[in-house]
């Protein structure tokens, strides 16, 4: 029988403890952090995890402020707003949200974030901190896996781990974390020109899902008592349900997780750990800065 890795349950238990640290802050006199977000464009998804962001920051007693622009808002006048955050002592993280209208370079964007204000971990300064394992904020979603598979007490010393997919928000950084010193996996990282990809996942002890296809990851690609983390979130069509939408994973639960000894559900798994996540970076920001 597998192990359900409940994200909500965990990042609810994180959350307790930022508002106890918070309430700490504010009996010591010292600032409230207060976490920024930027969202351009009206996409469905951006804006739902934008309200539980800032839904977030109320339950633990962050500060939170949310600026909104028009999908046809120019690169400069976001630029602008970035540098405006940058300089606001008030603001101690914030994030642009992703994706961004085609219009607009995300690389130039998240290179123009102060990186001690990257609450999401995407600059390159932090990037580059965390390869050679120095202090810094982490990318929020690789951050949130590694501290479900530490709070779940999931052995990773020697284990080989897969990850499925090379994104620099995802794929890329978690290989990085579970392989350094620590968490000491073996790490494979398989993506769309990957020969036999079938055959190195179902070696794996450990698969990382996170390309982004729905069902991807089937029963016959995973070995007996895998653990199984699934960061997909597609939505697709669900006729029948208010939205008309559901969140469908990378990983084809029902036939799959028989097969796991712990498995992520979608939704309720690594979704909220990434927005706990923010909440962390943006926590260790305000304290470095008094």
């Amino acid at each position: 029988m597998y192990t359900l890795i409940d994200g909500k349950r965990t990042a609810a238990e994180i959350k307790r403890e930022i508002a106890d640290e918070v309430l700490e802050l504010k009996q010591q006199g010292r600032k409230v952090p207060h976490l920024a977000a930027i969202l351009v464009g009206n996409d469905g998804s951006s804006q739902t995890y934008v309200a539980n962001k800032v839904r977030d920051c109320e339950e633990v007693g962050f500060r939170s402020s949310l600026f909104t622009f028009d999908e046809d808002t120019s690169e400069s006048v976001l630029l602008d707003k970035i540098v405006e955050l940058n300089n606001d002592y008030d603001v101690d993280g914030f994030i642009v949200q992703l994706p961004l209208p085609d219009h607009i370079n995300a690389s130039r964007v998240i290179e123009s974030i102060d990186p001690s204000k990257d609450a999401d971990g995407f600059h390159p300064v932090n990037i580059g901190r965390m390869v050679i394992g120095l202090e810094g904020f982490l990318p929020a979603t690789p951050y949130g896996i590694v501290e479900l598979i530490k709070r779940y007490k999931i052995e990773t010393t020697g284990r080989k781990c897969v990850v499925i997919g090379r994104s620099n928000i995802v794929g890329r950084p978690v290989s990085i974390l579970l392989s350094q010193k620590g968490m000491d996996a073996t790490v494979t990282v398989v993506h769309s020109r990957t020969k036999d990809m079938e055959d190195i996942i179902r070696q794996a002890d450990i698969i990382i899902a996170a390309l982004g296809s729905p069902g991807f990851v089937k029963a016959g690609m995973v070995k007996p008592g895998a653990v199984v983390i699934d960061v997909g979130t597609t939505r697709i069509s669900a006729p029948g349900t208010n939205s008309g939408w559901r969140l469908a994973g990378d990983v084809d639960f029902d036939n799959v997780a028989p097969k796991c000894s712990y498995i992520t559900p979608v939704p309720g798994g690594v979704g909220p750990m990434t927005r706990v996540s923010l909440l962390r970076n943006t926590l260790e920001a305000a304290k470095k800065r008094g």
